[in-house]
């Protein structure tokens, strides 16, 4: 996981399959100006890690499906600006991972991680599930705060369609590993004040998202016919 991180911060130039998109992760890594908040430095670097591994993917490089390969740059992101800005130790990653898996298996188990069956909800909702999990364990969460951070992840992106433009990985699909990145780190923080008086536990959340996969029309499930894929192909 780090290694792909690591090598797609030093790649520029346009990604293969005809859509002329640009790497952005090199890019990300150096401030616009002097004015720049903490906070939005976090949210640069951060950024810049996930579009990295997404990079990565999207250009057949070598990544660590987490849960998928649509969904491998929001994992790998959030654990590798833990370790080099927050100094954990590689054990304690390592751990952190162990926690990631059991939330990721939960719902393969009981729903999908596949886009073909569920649409982008399940991969890139696992995978923000997955990294909430694994950073409120790492922030000294208790077991129901990083629940609560798991199932926060996943119901607030459920519904979500695959819809990539063109078949490839790339449009929205590497926008959407940032995004979710942002707020896995956001939910491990927001937990430890929700988790009290929550009324939505994870495995309900992980029933309703494999129901509403179900619901999801064909187009909306990696076909690329619907949605973005097909409106951006009416512009064209």
């Amino acid at each position: 996981m780090f290694s792909s991180v690591k090598r797609g911060l030093t790649k520029n130039g346009i990604l293969p399959g005809g859509l002329d998109v640009e790497r952005k992760a090199p890019y990300l890594l150096t401030p616009k100006n002097n004015k720049e908040t903490i906070a939005d430095k976090r949210l640069r670097i951060l950024s810049s890690y996930a579009y990295a591994v997404s990079e990565e993917n999207a250009s057949g490089g070598i990544i660590v499906t987490a849960p998928t390969c649509g969904a491998s740059g929001v994992l790998p992101a959030v654990l590798y600006y833990l370790k080099k800005h927050k100094r954990f130790t590689k054990k304690q990653i390592i751990s952190a991972l162990c926690v990631a898996g059991l939330f990721g298996n939960v719902v393969r188990e009981n729903a999908a991680i596949s886009g073909a069956f569920a649409g982008c909800q399940s991969e890139i909702g696992t995978a923000c599930a997955m990294a909430s999990a694994a950073a409120s364990f790492l922030l000294g969460g208790s077991f129901d705060e990083m629940e609560c951070a798991a199932e926060m992840a996943l119901e607030h992106h459920l519904g979500l369609t695959c819809d990539p433009i063109d078949g490839l990985v790339q449009i929205p699909c590497i926008e959407r590993n940032c995004a979710a990145s942002l707020r896995a780190l956001d939910n491990a923080l927001l937990a430890p004040y929700l988790s009290i008086s929550r009324k939505i536990s994870y495995d309900m959340i992980v029933e309703v998202m494999y129901q509403t996969g179900l619901d999801l029309k064909s187009e909306y499930k990696e076909t690329s016919i619907g949605g973005l894929a097909k409106t951006y192909k009416g512009y064209k």
